[in-house]
């Protein structure tokens, strides 16, 4: 099982660092970070069939998480669309997909530190 959520709008600069340095730590939590410069239910799901194949994900459930979310939260979506509006071109919007048990291991790890 998948969860998917919007986490925000970066540069794209910043972006792109802080996956180089998770690529660099070679780091494979099940939790990917992935980016779009459009706010669109397509934009969003081409983002996630780019995800890292070494995940060995269902891409079919993947996307189905994300078809579910932007049915279930209009609202975040319209909110996340105006803040990436806002930030100009050279922004990206950041989303998160994960395996739901790799992100409840990282949060765990959040609290243990």
């Amino acid at each position: 099982m998948y969860t998917f959520n919007i986490v925000g709008v970066s540069p794209v600069l910043s972006f792109f660092a802080q996956q180089q340095e998770l690529f660099e730590k070679n780091l494979e939590t099940g939790v990917e970070y992935i980016s779009s410069f459009e706010c669109t239910l397509d934009a969003l799901i081409h983002s996630v069939e780019t995800v890292n194949a070494q995940q060995s994900w269902d891409l079919d459930e993947v996307v189905d998480s994300v078809i579910k979310f932007w049915m279930k939260n209009s609202e975040a979506v319209y909110h996340w669309r105006d803040r990436l509006q806002d930030a100009g071109k050279d922004s990206l919007l950041v989303s998160r997909v994960a395996d739901i048990d790799a992100l409840k291991t990282e949060f765990e790890l959040l609290f243990e530190t």
